[in-house]
């Protein structure tokens, strides 16, 4: 699984496996329901809910963001989550780090997830 795949799996959890459409016929009808409920997905309250959100800056930092969904916030890690949004010259600097972040909030919100303006601009 892609770095950007774990962290949206962290944020959505279940229900992010809801949305895939199942193979049973009554699942058709069933899967509008499903995708409904992650366009409902508060991620800021979501991160607020794990344990120690309330120690890291996870609001405008990418490592301590990666950190609170247990990723390993490494440099190289970091690089290949940047690559994997199409940000082929990440250098690991404060501000490729601030638009990183930015970034993977901006793709969870196209993802269904209810972001603040503040987190994605």
């Amino acid at each position: 699984m892609s770095i950007f795949g774990k962290i949206k799996s962290a944020i959505f959890g279940g229900e992010a496996k809801a949305a895939e459409p199942e193979a049973a016929p009554a699942a058709a009808t069933a899967a509008p329901a499903a995708r409904a409920a992650i366009s409902e997905v508060d991620v800021e309250g979501r991160l607020d809910s794990i344990p120690g959100s309330d120690k890291l800056n996870w609001r405008s930092s990418i490592v301590d963001l990666m950190k609170l969904v247990g990723i390993d916030a490494s440099y190289g890690n970091r690089k290949e989550l940047a690559q994997e949004l199409g940000n082929s010259d990440y250098s690991g600097s404060a501000e490729d780090n601030i638009l990183l972040h930015k970034q993977v909030m901006n793709k969870i919100a196209a993802a269904g997830g209810i972001v603040p303006a503040d987190l994605k601009d």
